[in-house]
């Protein structure tokens, strides 16, 4: 994909409305990951992984 954490978790935000934490904020080796937080009704969290695979498909 091309994209540091930072980017795609701005990115990710920007255009899904999806807000996720860079890997890279816990250090070095965090980098190319990304976190998320679970504490959601499972309705959102199904939509939530629905934006991030929109996101992610046109990527690839």
């Amino acid at each position: 994909m091309g994209l540091t954490s930072e980017e795609f978790a701005e990115e990710l935000l920007k255009e899904e409305k999806v807000a996720v934490v860079p890997g890279s904020v816990f250090g070095q080796g965090g980098d190319g990951h990304i976190r998320c937080s679970y504490a959601a009704s499972m309705d959102n969290l199904q939509k939530t992984i629905e934006r991030m695979d929109r996101f992610v498909g046109k990527r690839i």
